[in-house]
Order: C-alpha cells, then structure tokens, then sequence
C-alpha cells in the first residue's frame, strides 16, 4: 500500500516502519493481527501537519518475532528505545485495541516520553477491562486460531471489527493485511494482553489524554470507554456513531478530525 518502509535494528529485533510527513511527531500503534498497513489513511491525510510513523509491532508485518516470553513491558521497552534510535522527541502516542494497552505501558515504565495519548479502542489491558471468563475465552480462542489457516482466522475476527455497513474496500484491505498475521506474535500479543492490568496507570496520568471509541465497538465496548474515562484525569471522550471497533478504517475522516483538533489544541 505504497510507503516505502524502513528499517531499524532493536536489540535482536529488526522494527520497520513507515515515516511521513514534518512537524510535531505522532507514532500509530496498531492492534493485533494487524500491521502499519491500517494506519495508510492517517499517514497520508495526517502527515501535512505532523511526522507520522508507524511501526509494525514486534511479531507483526516486515517486524521479526519476538521470544514466546516477550510480555507488555518488552514491548513497551522496545517502543521507549525505537522512538529514540529513530530520534523523535516527544512524541504524541497514538495507539488502537492492542496498541492503546502498549501506549499505556510506554507511559508507565517511561512517563517523559510522551508529550499525548490518543487511545483508540483502548482497555486498560484485557485483565484491566473485561471479565476473567471473556479474558480466558479470548486467549483460548487466540492459540487456537494461531495454528488455523489465515483465511478462517480472518472470516472470524472481521465481524468484531467493523459494523456491516462498513465498505469492501476497508473489508478486502484487512482481509489482505490480516491473513499475513504471525503465528508467534498472534499467540504473544495476546498473552501480553491477557495478563495486563493497567488501571493503576489510569489516575497517574498528567499528559492530554484523548480517547476515541466507536459507539457500536463489539470488542471494546463503551462500558469501558466510561471506565477509562472515569479514571483518567486529564482525558477527554469521543464516541464516533455507527462505528466499530477499528474506527481509524472505517470512518477516517471523523478520526484523522478528531486528532487534528485535539493535537491543535496541546500545540497552542
């Protein structure tokens, strides 16, 4: 989908990514069974005003895998010494599902990095946000599908994301980019998350805090949108209508504003 990536070496990890645009700095961080490919439309609309870049995760995309044992605050660690190597200071950190729990990570175990949050979609991990029984289910359901073919996989996880009036366009992109899923990072990321409770880090948070959520949002539903909320002191909440989980896709224009307008306010 078009952007040249780049690549840089973190610890036994080669990270690549996709750099657009000048001025203040925002790194995407994408959710699971996903790569920098999903953020193509903010790379390109946003990048008139900002650096945008977008990593792929370790475990993900052109990225290698990381060990089974890699865990959230690997992550975290990782994304903390990737902003530095790549010499952004300050960046604003937008992150989606999977990547709104790593930016809440990034915040606690290296809090003078980021100068935002934008969470999108977010939990305070799945320990933090759900259930234990919908936190087992979802680990169960991960391993198992991390030795399926890529094209069941896929078929099952697109009606949790998007609602269905969402176009084929976005449909078949996420097709294409979901079926080349890892296997090791399917089954990491979502240990990672299973065991992650974030919400100690909630009421520490001092940075402009945006969060955005799709008011028809399956797999993070507005419930915990008011949870965070409620816990974090300098949030603000944005509920997109008639949108689903991976609102960044499915309603660009409205999430690519919202951003805008939140980061316009941070810069005066």
């Amino acid at each position: 989908m078009g952007l040249y990536m780049d690549e840089i070496k973190i610890g036994s990890l080669n990270i690549a990514y996709k750099r657009k645009g000048k001025g203040a700095p925002i790194v995407l961080l994408h959710g699971a069974l996903s790569d920098s490919r999903v953020w193509r439309r903010q790379l390109d609309d946003l990048s008139n005003e900002f650096t945008v870049v977008a990593w792929d995760a370790p475990g993900c995309g052109r990225s290698t895998d990381p060990p089974e044992t890699f865990r959230l605050p690997d992550f975290a660690d990782c994304l903390a010494e990737f902003i530095q190597e790549i010499g952004l200071d300050k960046p604003h950190i937008l992150g989606l599902s999977f990547g709104s729990g790593l930016a809440l990570e990034l915040y606690r175990r290296h809090p003078n990095i980021p100068k935002s949050l934008i969470l999108a979609s977010a939990y305070a991990g799945w320990a933090g946000s759900l259930p234990p029984e919908v936190v087992e289910e979802r680990l169960k359901m991960a391993f198992k599908q991390s030795e399926l073919p890529p094209d069941h996989v896929v078929d099952k996880w697109i009606p949790t994301l998007f609602t269905k009036s969402v176009s084929s366009t976005v449909i078949n992109e996420n097709k294409e980019i979901m079926s080349e899923f890892h296997p090791v990072g399917m089954r990491v990321m979502s240990v990672a998350f299973a065991e992650a409770d974030l919400r100690d880090v909630l009421p520490t948070i001092e940075v402009p805090t945006l969060l955005l959520y799709g008011e028809k949002d399956q797999r993070s539903p507005l419930n915990i949108a008011s949870e965070l909320h409620s816990r974090i002191p300098t949030s603000k909440l944005v509920i997109i209508p008639d949108v689903g989980h991976v609102a960044n896709q499915e309603a660009p224009e409205i999430f690519n504003a919202e951003i805008r307008n939140f980061l316009r306010g941070i810069q005066k």
